[in-house]
């Protein structure tokens, strides 16, 4: 351990050990099956009871900053796919937003509801293998999981035949996108939404009211309002605390103001709410979905005059950000009238999201941390940047 860590470790803990032996120290992970890749958290215990934990950063080293400084604008669009791999195409568009405002470039009205139909598809696919893993990590034996990889693999089907790639889709591109959705790729896409509802009634039969699922879920893991706004917390995990925010709302980027669709939220903040939460803002989806497959006009998916090579943007800054299906993903940029960013940050939603684990697991049983780390729903990618 390091000097600051130890003395991070020695402070007087939040919970009190209730009997007179010594506390037991462990450390979780890192280990794939439980910790969702190279993260791991120092534990102590007293009995099973969780008195502190401290999360442990830093195993992945993707220096993904450093390289957004290092190559051109558009060389950085595919290294935005690899930070949240499980929804890439969202990725895209935050990045692409931020050059475009940056830049003040135009995107044509097709490209934006393209992109709001492929990020909507993504948030999907992301919220049904989060509830899959959830249940995996109460010791499901996949059948939940499988349930949602059956319904995700049709989306990443859709996906493929559009970008020629199921999860590094490389596929926004500032003023618009890379190719035209085709009539049959529209066709596919309304085939699989007016399926998805069976799904979704189906996943919840499974699970909503099964006694297990509300035995580990209910009461555990709590997040208050006051700590989640005061931590910065985002996406499903700050609405499931009961406040009313989600960006689609509040900037109205792209074109969500044209969409009719309800920010669900919960009452108690705990893993059973932000497991509601997500079954019902994939529900609001694919509300989106329909009216966007509806009302997609003709048109340029990407505008004529905006200039993709020798990308050199004048002098200026930008921050750019969207309701991610995690949270707020958030790009900043900094220009100096070169071919690179003079500075390239990321605000990552799992990176901050996770910052108050401790503070959920604190007085839970040691079997519950696995269930709460779960409920918040990070890739590890977009951690350690």
């Amino acid at each position: 351990m390091s000097e600051s860590l130890l003395e991070t470790w020695n402070r007087p803990p939040v919970i009190e050990a209730d009997g007179e032996g010594e506390l037991l120290e462990i450390s979780m992970g890192p280990h794939h099956p439980s910790t969702h890749g190279v993260f791991r958290m120092d534990v102590a215990l007293d009995g099973e009871r969780v008195i502190k934990l401290k999360p442990v950063f830093g195993y992945l080293h993707r220096n993904h900053e450093q390289i957004g400084q290092t190559v051109g604008y558009l060389q950085m669009m595919p290294y935005t796919d690899r930070l949240d791999y499980f929804c890439s195409l969202t990725n895209n568009w935050a990045y692409a937003l931020t050059v475009e405002k940056l830049v003040g470039q135009a995107v044509p009205e097709r490209a934006e509801y393209i992109r709001v139909i492929l990020a909507e598809l993504t948030r999907i696919q992301n919220h049904a293998s989060t509830i899959g893993f959830l249940t995996q990590e109460m010791g499901a034996s996949g059948t939940p999981l499988m349930y949602a990889f059956r319904e995700r693999e049709k989306i990443l089907d859709l996906f493929e035949s559009l970008t020629g790639s199921r999860l590094m889709c490389n596929y926004m591109r500032f003023g618009g996108c890379r190719v035209d959705m085709s009539e049959a790729h529209l066709n596919a896409a309304r085939k699989v939404v007016a399926e998805l509802p069976q799904f979704i009634d189906e996943f919840e039969n499974l699970l909503t009211s099964n006694e297990i699922l509300m035995a580990r879920c209910q009461g555990i893991g709590v997040v208050k309002p006051e700590l989640a706004v005061n931590a910065g917390i985002t996406g499903p995990m700050l609405r499931a605390a009961g406040v009313n925010y989600d960006i689609r709302k509040v900037d109205r980027y792209g074109i969500y103001d044209r969409f009719s669709f309800r920010v669900p939220l919960g009452e108690h903040g705990d893993i059973y709410d932000r497991y509601m939460v997500r079954v019902l803002e994939m529900r609001e989806s694919l509300k989106i979905l329909e009216q966007a497959l509806k009302d997609i006009p003709a048109g340029p998916f990407v505008d004529p005059k905006a200039k993709i090579r020798g990308f050199k943007p004048k002098p200026g800054e930008a921050y750019g950000r969207i309701e991610a299906p995690k949270g707020e993903l958030g790009f900043y940029l900094i220009s100096d009238g070169g071919t690179s960013p003079y500075r390239f940050r990321i605000r990552p939603p799992s990176f901050i999201n996770l910052t108050i684990l401790e503070d959920m697991c604190l007085g839970q049983n040691v079997a519950d941390v696995v269930v709460i780390f779960g409920s918040v729903d990070i890739v590890l990618g977009e951690v350690d940047r």
